[in-house]
Formats: structure tokens, C-alpha cells, sequence
């Protein structure tokens, strides 16, 4: 049955016959109709995207706090996907040696985002810079072997753990359809539409989680390009909107909302879930970034009654755990280029100013946590 969003076709003949799904291009025909909540929403997604925005050309530590969301972003995004890990595992200074499967997963997805946050400087929001970040993400980690970087030349599907074709919950486009979806949706990102962007932003990240054009990674690849496209289009100056915590309290919402798409061809109330989303998540950040910054103001006051040079000293230390708020003392040492006795001088100091504390002990290496900041963090992981 052919509708706005597309059609399911037969593949293959006999008992080897199935059905995927081939979706029409964007932007939907008819075009979106929104309803008043939808609209209002608009209005209000809108408002606090560009109050973040705004907030973020403001704040002179923004970068920081762009780093720990990305990590964070990276954390959440693969959790939706099964990861089982922690911030603290992210964030453990000792990761080479304490690295898992899990953990490599978040840590490929930072350096993915990074990459990709990179390359738009120099490539528009194409099928070669999603390949590229592709190949990024599934470097060395789980899925390696699932061709990085590469659309897939095999039929794919979406189901529970030994699903086959025949009792897929969901049979994405064929490769060759795959393939003309994705040159489709290539045009689309870089094509001059009327469309609010957060509308496009919306059906995009639809669009490509529909096509699966990867045999893994596709669901953070997906959220990932949320982002990316924001960018593009101007509406976020940093990348400081990831609306990954809103889907994972909401996962399977988020996924029948897609599959209603796929069913009937009502994007709106997938568009009317994703401005949601992208309200809450924007004030979410609003909220968090004006807790960071009072906590910052407060660390720093902390500080005031140090001498000049120490209280310089102190206050690069400090951004160093606006960044990294788990620590040990050897390697920040190396990092900052103070001598080992300076640093620890330093973080005593910290310590007996309830900035930091010690909470773990790995062979001699004492372990520290900047506590209040990785509470404001925590939040929703």
C-alpha cells in the first residue's frame, strides 16, 4: 500500500520473499500541516534553542561545557542502543587500562562527533562526511567487521535477538533502493526549502533512520545528524543541543512515533514529538548551563583568599576539571605541566575547599572527583 511516506514492496520470489519498505522523498507531499499544539510548539523549541544559542557566545568557558556534553551525548545516545556503561567509566582517567567494550563504543562516538563537528568547516553535510563519520565511530570497537564507513550492500532489518526477515518488526529499503533514498536525502540536506529547520531537522533524522544505510551504528549516526544539520543551517553556533535524553526516557514512544510514519504517512506527530523533544532538551541545557556557571563562580570565589600566583594556578587546575572531573594526580600533573608535588599541593588545597574529594584508590594512584559538577551530569544518565 503506496501512502505519503511510502510503500512496502515484495523482494526476492518463493519461500526467500519479503517486504521492505521503500520511502518517497522529502519534503513530504501533500507538505506538513501543523496543528496548533504543533505550531506552539514550534514557537517555543524555537525561543529556547535561540536562548541557548545565545548563552552560549556569552559564557567564556562554553567550550568546556560543549566537551562534557558531547561526552555526555555520546553516552546516552549509545545507551539507547544497549551500551552499558557509566559517565564515571567515561571519565575515568585510567581508561586505557580500565576500558571495556561498552566503554570503547561512547569513546568512538566522541571522537566520531568531534570529527564530523570538524569536517562540516570543510565539507557540507553530504553522504561523504556520514561516511566518514561512520568509519570513526566503528574504528576498532563492536562492529568493526559491519563495513565503517560503507552503505551496506545487504539487505538489513530491525527486530529482537534472532530475528530473521521473516519476522523483522521492521525490513528497511533494499540496497538498491538504499541507495537512491540516501542520494535523495543527500539533496534534501543542502536544498532550499521553506520549511522551518527544525522541522527539517526532524524529518531528516526520520528519513535516515528509515533507510538504515548502515549495517550498525545507524541510531547515533542518526542522532548525531540532528546536530550536524543545525549547524549548517546557522541555528546553533556551537554544538550544544543533543536531544538523545529525551528519546531515552521516551525510547519507545520515539520508535512508534517512526513506525506511524512508515504506517500511514503522518509525519506531523512524529514532528510534533521531535519539537518537543528538542524544547525540553534545549531547556534542559539552559538549566544546566546556569548551574555550571554558578558552581563555577562559586569554585572560583573559593579561591579568592590564595596568593596571585597560586590563585592562577588553582584556577587553571580548575578549568582542567571542568573538563576532566575525575583525576588523578600523575596524569594531570603531565597534562597541566606542573611537577607531581605541585599538583598535589594544589588539589589539597581544592580538597580542603570541598571542591574536590578523594573517593577511590587505584594501586597507589589516589582517584579524585569533582563532585558537585559530575552531580549536575549525572542528570538523566
Amino acid at each position: 500500500m503506496q501512502t505519503r511516506s511510502g510503500s512496502f514492496i515484495s523482494n526476492l520470489s518463493g519461500d526467500a520473499t519479503y517486504r521492505s519498505f521503500r520511502p518517497a522523498p522529502l519534503p513530504p507531499d501533500p507538505p506538513v500541516e501543523l496543528d496548533d499544539e504543533a505550531a506552539a510548539l514550534l514557537i517555543d523549541a524555537n525561543r529556547k534553542v535561540a536562548l541557548l544559542d545565545g548563552l552560549s557566545a556569552r559564557i567564556p568557558n562554553m567550550d568546556l561545557f560543549v566537551a562534557m556534553y558531547i561526552r555526555k551525548e555520546a553516552l546516552v545516545s549509545s545507551q539507547i542502543e544497549g551500551t552499558q556503561c557509566t559517565l564515571d567509566d567515561v571519565l575515568d582517567p585510567n581508561i586505557e587500562t580500565n576500558i571495556n567494550g561498552d566503554v570503547s563504543d561512547v569513546i568512538n562516538y566522541i571522537k566520531a562527533t568531534e570529527y564530523a563537528i570538524d569536517r562540516l568547516n570543510t565539507l557540507p553535510l553530504c553522504n561523504r562526511l556520514i561516511r566518514e563519520t561512520h568509519a570513526v565511530l566503528l574504528s576498532g570497537v563492536r562492529g568493526g567487521e559491519k563495513t565503517p564507513g560503507e552503505f551496506r550492500y545487504t539487505q538489513n532489518w530491525i527486530g529482537g535477538q534472532g530475528s530473521t526477515l521473516k519476522n523483522a518488526r521492521y525490513i528497511p529499503p533494499n540496497p538498491q533502493d538504499m541507495i537512491e533514498a540516501m542520494s535523495a536525502l543527500e539533496k534534501y540536506l543542502n536544498a532550499e526549502d521553506n520549511l522551518d529547520p527544525l522541522i527539517r531537522a526532524a524529518l531528516i533524522h526520520y528519513q535516515f533512520e528509515t533507510v538504515h544505510p548502515f549495517l550498525d551504528g545507524n541510531g547515533r549516526i542518526g542522532r548525531l545528524l540532528i546536530t550536524l544539520f543545525l549547524m549548517q543551517e546557522k541555528i546553533l553556533s556551537t554544538p550544544a543541543l543533543y536531544i538523545s535524553c529525551y528519546l531515552k526516557s521516551n525510547r519507545v514512544e520515539y520508535y512508534d512515533r517512526m513506525t506511524e510514519v512508515r504506517k500511514s504517512g503522518n509525519y506531523e506527530q512524529w514532528i510534533t514529538f521531535f519539537l518537543q523533544a528538542v524544547a525540553e532538551t534545549a531547556q534542559d541545557a539552559i538549566e544546566t548551563i546556569d548551574k555550571l556557571t554558578a558552581l563555577h563562580l562559586r569554585s572560583t570565589g573559593l579561591l579568592e583568599d590564595e596568593v596571585p600566583r597560586v590563585r592562577v594556578n588553582l584556577e587553571t587546575l580548575l578549568s582542567y576539571l571542568e573538563k576532566n572531573p575525575i583525576i588523578d594526580i600523575r596524569k594531570t600533573s603531565d597534562a597541566l605541566g606542573f611537577s607531581y608535588n605541585t599538583t598535589a599541593k594544589y588539589v589539597d588545597i581544592l580538597c580542603g575547599k570541598s571542591i574536590l574529594a578523594q573517593t577511590s584508590k587505584v594501586g597507589k594512584a589516589k582517584i579524585y572527583s569533582y563532585a558537585d559538577y559530575l552531580e549536575i551530569l549525572r542528570k538523566d544518565t
